[in-house]
């Protein structure tokens, strides 16, 4: 299927207009996007002065890449340009398990025995006690337009302790150090030493047999509700070294989770439905 594409010629544009046209353009292009009617992806080129490179922007709905498929199209992209440039015929690498046949495989793993074995970490009766967060006013209005947001700025020297320092010393991912301190914040605010936030991950897991996904475009992703419990009284070092433990404890990376809820019938899914649900993702 052809690819709708819109060429601007903003060649004899004033420098003073050219971002606003350019980002109004883009503006237009993502808004355009349907999953109703389509299209899912569209592209826009941008003609601009000789002194000045043309550029291309790609739009695809988020429902059919995540990121890394960009990595993907990217790299195919820029291998069929240099290929064309080149003279040569376009020629790309193979592609792997298709979204079909893995979201397939996903339902025949749903039903495998071994499935059955992660029931047990998911139902724990931790699970069943988690209080919901404290909030000003019940039953009120909690919509998109009623959301307000905080943005705080680290310092440079912040962003490299947090990035590089602390998981070079504590051999731990910067995802740990980052629920480290939301269940640390919750924490403090709730009084309880149990925090309920579900985790997204990229979804992509090598734990099933006979699936490649490395150049497979698509929205994988898990979302499994992670349960943190703090030590009590324990220094900051305790505690992320603690929450790594209960992260790397997670089955498969969270992907049972959704097998047993959504894809396997029976009582592990209606258990699993009866469980409080996180409220923070």
């Amino acid at each position: 299927r052809s690819v709708p594409m819109l060429c601007l010629d903003l060649r004899d544009a004033p420098e003073a207009t050219l971002a606003a046209a350019i980002e109004k353009a883009a503006t237009e292009a993502q808004a355009s996007l349907s999953l109703e009617s389509g299209p899912l992806l569209r592209a826009v080129l941008w003609k601009l002065a000789p002194t000045t490179s043309d550029r291309l922007l790609i739009v695809v709905h988020h429902l059919a890449v995540d990121g890394v498929s960009w990595r993907i199209l990217l790299d195919d992209l820029w291998t069929a340009y240099a290929q064309r440039a080149r003279g040569e015929a376009i020629q790309l690498a193979p592609k792997t398990t298709s979204f079909q046949r893995w979201s397939e495989l996903l339902v025949t793993e749903a039903h495998r025995e071994a499935i059955v074995a992660e029931e047990a970490y998911w139902l724990a009766e931790a699970r069943r006690s988690v209080e919901r967060l404290p909030v000003d006013h019940d039953g009120g209005v909690n919509t998109e337009a009623t959301a307000r947001h905080v943005v705080l700025t680290l310092t440079l020297e912040e962003t490299a302790a947090l990035l590089r320092e602390v998981p070079e010393a504590y051999q731990t991912q910067i995802s740990d150090v980052l629920l480290t301190a939301f269940a640390q914040t919750m924490s403090a605010w709730t009084g309880s030493p149990h925090t309920l936030v579900d985790v997204e991950g990229h979804g992509r897991e090598d734990t099933i047999a006979d699936v490649d996904l490395t150049r497979t475009v698509g929205w994988f992703t898990t979302v499994y509700p992670l349960l943190i419990e703090l030590p009590p009284g324990a220094s900051p070092a305790r505690a992320l070294t603690s929450v790594k433990e209960q992260i790397r404890a997670v089955p498969r990376r969270g992907l049972g989770y959704g097998l047993l809820r959504y894809l396997r019938e029976g009582s592990a899914s209606a258990a699993l439905a009866s469980l409080p649900a996180a409220e923070v993702s």
